[in-house]
């Protein structure tokens, strides 16, 4: 095993590790503070930090991913999470409601912050394994190493909901979240000692205009992530979940469609380069997908709410469940695309400041999804959330169309 393939595999079990506990996070998050009776809105207002403080921690730490190099950052990410865990586990149910939101909130911005620069480290890190390992088909091995990549880290999130209910049901909220601190405290001491300490350092941008002013197809593809995760989050974070409790689901029930539609999303990621025919140059076909995916997905959400809002007088919450696993295939192809097209048009000497700028647009797509999934279930229901998903991928389909091939050469910034 040569170097690159070798350090690919030490980021991707530690992100496993990462994003297990953050999976179980949200579980515990939502369900122990819906228990306790917090609103739709309230229960969206808690995660808004978590996704708010992921934009400026997605710039910044791929600037710092390039200057003080990528593992670095990985151990700042995973530290920072832990730190996290303890603070939200100092929740006291004495406090009043108003001092417990904020409490969980701030605590939930500390886990956002650790999470994206968790993120944003371990996919800079794929560039700089995947050039430091030597074979053919260069452009099919970047793919495929990202596709895995993403779909495993999803599955494993879907496995983390899993764990987040079983978690909250035999130790409690603060017992849970004690023993993800000490696993994912374990898991960072092993990031310390296999990788190398300046893996993916390089000459970082001086400015604010060298690190905001990237090339058209990072700048688009920035735009069109936006659109597209705000579409998943608007329904999927709060409604789904509310409106499948309302229909008559229990938290089990619930817990575990969540963790299910999860991990089948992730393989249906993992398995994409299967599914999107490839190109030589690299681009030429992927594109073609990228756009023919857009589009697909937007016709989803569309029908689902019409055939709800016909009164056919099928039950409304298998309509939803059949519908959204029929998203969830599209919108995981889509993604695993969108994963591979930000690599193939980073520069391969700031790729962790290309890669950071475009998961800052995506965490600021999830922090808009978030906010409109409880603002429009209050308003209108799981309907006003599916048409909001639907316009947000039109938009997300309008951009792709804009986004470069190989006949727009893009520049390899030094």
């Amino acid at each position: 095993m040569n170097d690159g393939t070798r350090n690919y595999a030490i980021v991707t079990a530690a992100y496993w590790g990462f994003t297990l506990t953050d999976g179980a996070l949200r579980m515990l998050v939502l369900l122990h503070f819906f228990r306790l009776g917090y609103s739709a809105f309230t229960l969206a207002f808690l995660f808004l930090l978590y996704e708010a403080a992921g934009v400026l921690a997605n710039v910044i730490g791929g600037w710092l991913a390039a200057r003080y190099g990528i593992t670095r950052m990985l151990t700042v990410g995973l530290a920072t999470q832990v730190i996290g865990f303890l603070v939200l586990s100092a929740l006291s149910p004495d406090w009043s409601a108003g001092a417990s939101v904020i409490w969980v909130m701030l605590a939930q911005a500390i886990c956002g912050v650790a999470k994206d620069l968790t993120k944003t480290a371990s996919k800079s890190a794929i560039k700089i394994a995947e050039s430091a390992a030597k074979s053919e088909d260069a452009e099919g091995r970047l793919f495929r190493w990202v596709a895995w990549f993403t779909g495993s880290k999803n599955a494993m999130k879907g496995f983390g909901f899993f764990l987040g209910g079983l978690l909250l049901e035999l130790l409690g909220f603060r017992g849970a979240l004690w023993v993800m601190a000490a696993a994912l405290g374990l898991i960072l001491l092993g990031v310390v000692i296999s990788l190398p300490p300046m893996l993916g350092k390089a000459k970082a941008s001086k400015s604010a205009r060298d690190l905001f002013g990237k090339n058209r197809g990072v700048n688009l593809l920035a735009i069109a992530r936006l659109a597209l995760f705000g579409a998943r989050d608007v329904w999927f974070v709060v409604g789904v979940p509310v409106f499948l409790y309302a229909a008559g689901w229990t938290f089990t029930m619930v817990g575990s469609f969540v963790a299910l539609w999860t991990i089948g999303y992730g393989l249906v990621q993992a398995a994409a380069p299967a599914v999107v025919k490839r190109s030589s140059d690299g681009l030429t076909q992927e594109l073609r997908a990228a756009r023919l995916w857009s589009f697909g997905l937007a016709v989803i959400p569309a029908a689902i709410a019409a055939i709800l809002a016909s009164n056919s007088g099928l039950r409304p919450d298998l309509i939803l469940v059949i519908g959204l696993g029929l998203f969830g295939f599209a919108f995981a192809v889509n993604s695993s695309v969108h994963s591979y097209l930000i690599l193939a048009y980073a520069g391969s000497e700031k790729a962790a400041e290309d890669v950071g700028f475009y998961y800052a647009a995506n965490a600021l797509g999830r922090f808009a999804g978030t906010l409109l999934s409880g603002l429009l279930y209050q308003w209108g229901g799981v309907y006003a959330c599916l048409i909001g998903s639907c316009l947000m991928l039109v938009a997300c389909f309008l951009v792709t169309l804009a986004l470069p091939g190989r006949e727009a050469p893009v520049p390899v910034r030094s």
